[in-house]
């Protein structure tokens, strides 16, 4: 049997730990096999060395998040526990930690919570151009603009270029109701609300009104070369060929380029050749170019949208 110790300097932080009728302090017991005896400025945990030492270390993760400003909810702590086993990649909590991408004004901290979003945003880190596929609910889209954010805020790029294809099943829009900004507001309308959980509303309409944010259909990228930008195409499986060669030689100095899409929910009409499976076949093994593919394993929505994925799987 051994111990270890947690020191906290504000019991607030220890009780949004803990959670609302201790459900977090149960689960980690349970799942570590320990017990955590709650002391006047932290938790002594006792158990067998190894699962006091990895409790430490999640108690820390953890600790950080809370002192950033952001909750935690008994889906992070899940999440945090499994990425932890060994059969699902055995990432350390310091590791886990390190990851996290702050985001927002205030401080929120994103945190990566498979193996694979952990992977996608190392090759985000590492790579002028990453195409993040998979299917809906693995983060592809919320952790590249979690990445774009911080590169503003931390000043690595000046601006952020937001994008996608405005298609839709059956619609035109030239036959859709409205000025151009309307007809394309319903499309770009899950950017912003993106935007929005990351930034202040306010902040977002200030930095969009002075150009340093900007959404637009991807047509409205044609003929620009964009420069000193964090570029995030979304919905990629809706672009042809010729639109992707145009986004992809759009690219500037001192910019990076994350590109997202599912191949198996494009809008395009049948027998079009589809521009995000024709970038994998062309551009795989260039340097600098790299291709993370998520699955349902990745997804980090309610459990029944993973059960889901793999039903459709099995039914190609």
């Amino acid at each position: 049997m051994s111990e270890g110790i947690v020191h906290f300097q504000d019991n607030k932080h220890l009780q949004i730990i803990f959670g609302k009728y201790d459900q977090n302090l149960k689960l980690i017991e349970k799942e570590l096999k320990i017990k955590i005896i709650r002391q006047n400025k932290g938790l002594k945990i006792l158990g067998e060395p190894g699962d006091v030492s990895k409790s430490t270390e999640l108690f820390d993760y953890l600790k950080g998040l809370v002192e950033s400003g952001s909750d935690v909810k008994q889906r992070d702590i899940i999440y945090a526990l499994k990425i932890a086993k060994p059969e699902e990649g055995g990432i350390d909590f310091k590791q886990l930690a390190k990851e996290s991408i702050e985001v927002a004004v205030k401080g929120h901290l994103v945190t990566p919570k498979t193996k694979g979003q952990l992977e996608y945003v190392e090759a985000i880190k590492k790579n002028d151009i990453v195409f993040g596929v998979g299917p809906a609910g693995t983060g592809k889209t919320f952790l590249a603009m979690a990445m774009a954010v911080n590169a503003l805020k931390k000043g690595i790029v000046r601006r952020i270029i937001l994008t996608r294809p405005a298609i839709e099943a059956g619609e035109n829009l030239g036959f859709l109701p409205g000025d151009m900004i309307e007809k394309v507001l319903p499309y770009l309308r899950p950017l912003y609300d993106a935007l929005y959980d990351m930034m202040e509303a306010d902040k977002v309409e200030e930095l969009t009104e002075q150009g340093v944010i900007e959404v637009a259909p991807l047509a409205f990228m044609r003929g620009r070369t964009l420069n000193d930008a964090f570029v995030v195409l979304d919905e990629a499986q809706n672009s042809t060929p010729f639109q992707m060669k145009m986004f992809l030689t759009r690219l500037g100095f001192d910019s990076k380029t994350v590109i997202t899409g599912d191949v198996t929910q494009s809008d395009l009409p049948k027998g079009t050749p589809n521009g995000l499976v024709d970038a994998e076949r062309i551009l795989t093994g260039i340097e600098g170019i790299k291709f993370m593919h998520l699955t349902g394993a990745d997804v980090v929505r309610h459990e029944l949208v993973q059960r889901i994925i793999e039903a459709y799987g099995k039914d190609k």
